[in-house]
């Protein structure tokens, strides 16, 4: 990697210099790619089962409640989800569920659950450029939710809700 001897005389000069100190990290860290839509589903999957058994390792899952979704890559109108009914714990890529934009199951056998139809439907709908969702009830908003008030703004992520 060349080090940089001189102040750079312009922005311009001044990206460059950044692009070229940063390039092959970015090419390290770049997004996967992949052969075909089969190798991307796939890896779609692996995480999004990998994602259920994070959320319940932080303790984010509760009875039937919350859910997350990754939309398919070749069927794009249609996304995969946690089948309804089954702990996040125990969620493998074989259990997962693809589900249409009528809430019908089209790829797998076990039944949808209709509050993640709902919510995750609307937003894969809405946002084209969106691939994954999710939604949990964690025991933080829970106890929150349950005293009834709004959040004071007194921090910049508070400012958003």
């Amino acid at each position: 990697m060349d080090i940089v001897t001189s102040i750079p005389d312009t922005e311009s000069d001044l990206a460059a210099s950044k692009r070229a100190a940063y390039g092959p990290l970015f090419k390290l860290r770049g997004p996967p790619s992949f052969e075909n839509l089969e190798q991307e589903r796939q890896h779609r999957k692996e995480r999004l089962a990998a994602g259920f058994r994070i959320f319940a390792a932080l303790g984010f899952s509760e009875g039937v409640a919350g859910h997350i979704t990754a939309r398919d890559p070749e069927f794009t109108d249609t996304f995969w989800v946690n089948p309804f009914g089954m702990h996040f714990a125990h969620i493998t890529v074989s259990d997962l569920i693809r589900v249409d934009g009528a809430g019908a199951v089209v790829e797998g056998t076990m039944p949808v659950n209709v509050a993640a139809f709902a919510i995750h439907h609307q937003i894969h709908a809405a946002r084209p450029d969106v691939v994954a969702a999710a939604h949990a009830h964690s025991i933080y908003g829970k106890a929150w939710s349950a005293v009834g008030r709004l959040l004071d703004p007194i921090t910049q992520d508070a400012c958003a809700f």
